[in-house]
């Protein structure tokens, strides 16, 4: 691509290395696009300057060496004629969609991929949850998933048929897993960079958890999702997404639900069950309301980190929920 469009190659590598703050590889753009001016200027006039006094600019930011500095001011002085047609390019962070949470943690049902089946994985519903993802992530919010394994198998039920808890516990922890490398594998088919990381180790399928390389896959603009629950047993997967929201120092816990938000009671089966739009971790815990466990309401008090309740039965139910949009109830201090 460099040979054929140099300063359009240039515009792309100055764009991503400015915004991530590179130091090394924004003013080797800037050079390449000041270098290319004078080959190409002729053949597609304004409209490549003003690509590479776009790149320049981004570049400013970062120190760059002097005889580079004139290299960029040459380029904005020949794009100079197309400047005002960049200025209207719509930004990410003027839009009315902006996101309200710079990263959260996102709580997923294993129930939730099965869709209409009895278990196991829908590839349809896999697919939606996928692209809603996606679409979150683009609008510019880093993205920490945790996942259950309830399609497949779970603990509880498990100690119910006569298995050992803890054993029945480590078997609901492999279900995450699946679920985790079915995730990760549906954003990667849709161009977004995803990671699966396991509190159980086992590097041989996905890397091991760990707070450094999360905080690392998410600062790339990853989304990375958590299998394994907390990594021992008698812990809800719902707990493991309050402990990951605030070892992750995530700004909301986002947990989807099969209805649009938080009830006094099941409403698919009282009818007068009462919705809230807004409640506080002390009344979700002594209303002993039943969207999330005890212990992951504690935790998330305690570090004062709020919930979002909301369905994940629409389509962008998520991406909705992040810009303010839809219906849901937020659980706060």
């Amino acid at each position: 691509m460099l040979e054929r469009r140099p300063v359009e190659a240039a515009f792309l590598l100055g764009l991503v290395c400015a915004t991530r703050q590179d130091r090394l590889d924004a003013p080797i753009a800037a050079n390449r696009a000041a270098a290319a001016i004078p080959q190409t200027a002729s053949q597609d006039g304004a409209g490549r300057e003003a690509v590479a006094c776009a790149v320049c600019d981004g570049a400013a930011a970062i120190p760059i060496p002097s005889q580079l500095q004139e290299n960029a001011r040459l380029c904005y002085k020949r794009g100079r004629r197309a400047e005002s047609s960049l200025a209207k390019e719509p930004s990410m962070n003027d839009s009315p969609q902006s996101p309200k949470w710079k990263r959260v943690v996102v709580k997923l049902s294993g129930e939730a991929l099965q869709g209409s089946q009895t278990h196991g994985l829908d590839s349809a519903m896999l697919d939606r949850i996928a692209d809603d993802l996606a679409a979150a992530a683009d609008l510019g919010t880093e993205i920490a998933v945790v996942v259950g394994g309830g399609n497949f198998f779970r603990g509880i039920q498990g100690a119910d048929t006569g298995i050992e808890r803890a054993r029945a516990d480590s078997i609901g922890m492999l279900a995450t897993v699946m679920n985790a490398l079915a995730i990760e594998y549906a954003i990667e088919k849709r161009g977004r960079a995803a990671r699966a990381l396991s509190a159980v180790p086992m590097p041989a399928v996905c890397q091991p958890y760990s707070r450094q390389a999360a905080l690392h896959h998410l600062a790339k603009g990853r989304i990375v999702i958590l299998a394994g629950g907390t990594g021992n047993p008698f812990f809800t997967t719902d707990t493991g997404a309050a402990l990951r929201g605030a070892e992750l120092s995530c700004d909301a816990i986002m947990k989807a639900t099969q209805v649009d938000g938080v009830y006094s009671a099941d409403p698919k089966k009282d009818p007068s069950a009462t919705r809230y739009d807004h409640l506080t971790h002390d009344e979700a815990i002594a209303k002993n309301l039943a969207v999330m466990d005890t212990a992951a309401f504690a935790l998330a008090r305690e570090n004062r980190i709020p919930i979002i309740v909301f369905s994940i039965a629409t389509p962008r139910a998520i991406s909705s929920a992040l810009s303010g949009r839809g219906r849901a109830t937020l659980v706060a201090p």
